[in-house]
C-alpha cells in the first residue's frame, strides 16, 4: 500500500471495516505494518461486555496481554493524543504506541501497538493510527450492537470461558473463607491456636493466589493423579477442625494426562460442592471421587446430609456454568433424608467447531494462503510482492505470520507443509 495513493489507502481501510468484529485486528495489523512495524496489537473496548479484550500478533506475546495491563497502560492516555513509551504488557515492560478513542454514544476503546523497538513512530504515523482507531472504535461499537450469528457464537464461547474462570476464583475464595471460619469456630482449638491456624491458612491462600497470577495462560496437560493430590491438599483445611469426615477417592489411572483446564474445573467442582455441603446441618460425611473414562473426567461428590440442595442454589448454578463452559454437564440428585449427589462429566477433548476447516493450513487467512502458495513455488519476497501488488514489507509481515501459525521456523518447512496439503511444487 502506497500512502501517497488515496485509492490504496481507502482500499486498505475498507478491508478492515469489512472484517468480522472478532477478526478486525488482523487486517488492521496488515495496514499498520506498512508504516509502523510492530509485534502485536491489543484492543480493549467498553462496548463489548462479553469479550472486551482482543489481541493479535506474535505468540505467545499477544496471548499473554491481559485486560488489566492494557487498562493500566492506557489510564493516562488522553482521547485524541497518542502516547508512546514503555508499558507493562504480557508481563514485561515493552515499547508501545497507545491511542484512546471515545466516539459519541460509546464507552470508549483503547488500542495498543507493541512495536518492534526499531525507532520511534513519527508524528505522521501516530496521527494515522489515531485517525484509523477513531474510525474503528465507532465501527466496533456499532457492529457489537448487531452481531451476526457466527460472531455471536464466538462471543458466547468467550463468555463461557469468563464464566469458568469466575466460578473457579469464586469457589477458591469461598473455600478459603470457609476454612478460616471453621478454624476460628472450632471447639477443639484455643484462641491462640485458632489464630495461628487461621494465619497459616491466610498466608497459604495468598501464596496460591499470587502463584495463580503467574501461571502460563496457554493450555497444558498434567497427570490426573497430581491434579487430584493438589485438590486434596486444598481441601484438607476445610474439615481439619470439623466433625465432618471427608473421603477422597482419586482416579485409578493416576498417571494419565488430562488438559489443565479440565483439571482446574474438576478441582473447582469438588471444592465448590464441599463448601456448599458443609453449610447444611446434619452432614457427617462427604465423599468426592474422580473417575477417568475414555473421553471424559467424571466427578462425583456425595454427602449424607438432609438432601435439600437444588440446582437453583447459587453455588450449583456457578458450577453448572463452569461445566457447560467446557462442553460438559453437571447434574444434582437430592433425596430428602438421604443426602445429595452432584455428578459432573467434563470432556477431555474440546468439541470441534462447526464448519471449521481442518488441516495444518486451516488457521491461515486468504491473503496468507496466497503468499504461502507463491512461497511454496520458490518465489522470493520481491517477486511475491509484485504478483500480489503489495509491498515487500507486507510480504515479510505475512511470512512471519505464516511461520508462527504453522508452528515452523523456516520457509522451507512452511513450503513442505504446503506441498503436503496439495500446493504446487517449485517449478
Amino acid at each position: 500500500m502506497e500512502l501517497s495513493d488515496p485509492r490504496a489507502v481507502l482500499a486498505a481501510v475498507t478491508s478492515v471495516l469489512r472484517a468480522p468484529i472478532g477478526g478486525i485486528l488482523e487486517p488492521l495489523s496488515e495496514v499498520l505494518a506498512e508504516f509502523l512495524p510492530h509485534r502485536a496489537l491489543a484492543m480493549l473496548t467498553g462496548d463489548c461486555a462479553r469479550h472486551p479484550l482482543r489481541t493479535h500478533g506474535e505468540q505467545p506475546l499477544a496471548g499473554r496481554i491481559t485486560s488489566g495491563e492494557l487498562a493500566r497502560a492506557g489510564a493516562g492516555v488522553e482521547v485524541g493524543e497518542p502516547w508512546f513509551g514503555h508499558a507493562r504488557l504480557a508481563g514485561e515492560s515493552r515499547l508501545a504506541l497507545i491511542v484512546a478513542s471515545r466516539p459519541a454514544g460509546t464507552s470508549g476503546a483503547l488500542l495498543a501497538v507493541v512495536t518492534d523497538g526499531d525507532g520511534v513512530p513519527g508524528p505522521m504515523a501516530r496521527d494515522l493510527v489515531r485517525l484509523l482507531w477513531e474510525l474503528l472504535a465507532g465501527h466496533v461499537s456499532d457492529r457489537g450492537a448487531r452481531l451476526p450469528p457466527a460472531d455471536l457464537a464466538g462471543s458466547r464461547v468467550a463468555a463461557g470461558e469468563r464464566a469458568r474462570v469466575i466460578a473457579e476464583l469464586t469457589d477458591a475464595h469461598a473455600a478459603t473463607l470457609a476454612s478460616l471460619l471453621a478454624t476460628l469456630r472450632s471447639r477443639t482449638l484455643g484462641d491462640a491456636a485458632a489464630r495461628a491456624a487461621a494465619t497459616d491458612l491466610a498466608v497459604s491462600a495468598l501464596i496460591e493466589l499470587r502463584a495463580t497470577g503467574d501461571l502460563d495462560r496457554s493450555l497444558s496437560e498434567q497427570s490426573a493423579g497430581a491434579a487430584f493430590d493438589r485438590l486434596a491438599g486444598r481441601l484438607a483445611p476445610l474439615t481439619r477442625h470439623s466433625e465432618v469426615a471427608l473421603e477422597l477417592v482419586g482416579p485409578r489411572a493416576a498417571e494419565r494426562s488430562i488438559p489443565a483446564d479440565v483439571a482446574h474445573a474438576a478441582q473447582a467442582v469438588v471444592r465448590g460442592c464441599v463448601v456448599s455441603m458443609l453449610e447444611h446441618e446434619g452432614v457427617r460425611r462427604i465423599r468426592a471421587a474422580w473417575e477417568l473414562e475414555e473421553a471424559a473426567l467424571r466427578v462425583v461428590v456425595r454427602d449424607d446430609g438432609p438432601g435439600v440442595a437444588t440446582a437453583d442454589d447459587p453455588p450449583m448454578r456457578r458450577l453448572t456454568e463452569l461445566a457447560t463452559a467446557l462442553g460438559g454437564r453437571l447434574t444434582l440428585d437430592a433425596v430428602p433424608g438421604w443426602g445429595t449427589t452432584v455428578t459432573a462429566a467434563l470432556p477431555l477433548a474440546p468439541a470441534a467447531a462447526a464448519g471449521r476447516a481442518q488441516g495444518p493450513l486451516s488457521a491461515l487467512r486468504p491473503r496468507e494462503l496466497d503468499v504461502l502458495e507463491r512461497l511454496a513455488r520458490g518465489l522470493r519476497n520481491r517477486r511475491i510482492a509484485e504478483e500480489l501488488r503489495i509491498s515487500e514489507h507486507t510480504v515479510k509481515f505475512h511470512v512471519a505470520n505464516i511461520l508462527d501459525k504453522l508452528g515452523v521456523t523456516t520457509r522451507t518447512e512452511a513450503a513442505a507443509l504446503a506441498h503436503a496439503s496439495g500446493f504446487p511444487s517449485v517449478a
